[in-house]
């Protein structure tokens, strides 16, 4: 897909684009992931991008967005105050300002990454240790990708994958979610080429 066509899809009143991926970005990329953001915020209208405050990719991404307009960007954290200090955004949401409990269906999807479901039931109940924070994270990332509170679902995803180990992790999570939503992914295979053209 063409950056053009991404946008006349993409860019219509509620969209909401995922930015985000892996933490260990190399140097000789960094650029690439705030251009695109930078890029994708001068030329739509209405597309809100959101993000998960992790360092690396999602920062970097948030960077570009921020430099046009950070009212054009949310963000969803773990808790309140995760990396504060780096939050660009024109808006954030932690999870701990909803009740978790009456997101039936972020829990269950949550649950699908198997090796931290247990975890998610005890964090949600309200067990909260170094084990459970981890739950947390997949929460957020869940969250990020069906909504949350008041704010709705993506509508497209961008990520920068490890394409030596890819869609692991919780960037791994979040892309398998978007699919099983049917939620379109791109990675960098396909939009670096608009960052380069």
């Amino acid at each position: 897909m063409q950056l053009e066509a991404f946008i006349q899809q993409f860019d219509y009143d509620g969209s909401v684009v995922l930015l985000e991926g892996k933490r260990n970005v190399p140097d000789s990329d960094a650029y690439k992931l705030r251009a695109l953001s930078r890029l994708l915020a001068e030329k739509t209208q209405f597309m809100i991008f959101r993000s998960g405050n992790a360092a690396g990719a999602d920062e970097y991404f948030s960077q570009g967005i921020a430099a046009v307009n950070a009212n054009r960007l949310q963000v969803i954290t773990p808790y309140e105050g995760h990396r504060q200090k780096h939050n660009l955004a024109g808006y954030t949401l932690s999870l701990d300002q909803n009740n978790l409990l009456s997101e039936s269906e972020l829990v269950y999807a949550a649950k699908q990454n198997t090796s931290t479901a247990g975890l998610v039931e005890d964090f949600v109940a309200g067990k909260k240790n170094k084990n459970t924070i981890k739950a947390a994270y997949i929460l957020r990332d869940t969250a990020k990708v069906l909504g949350y509170g008041e704010w709705g679902p993506a509508s497209a995803g961008i990520f920068f994958d490890d394409l030596s180990n890819p869609e692991s992790g919780g960037t791994g999570h979040t892309i398998a979610l978007c699919r099983h939503y049917k939620i379109p992914v791109f990675n960098q295979n396909i939009w670096f080429e608009w960052v380069n053209s």
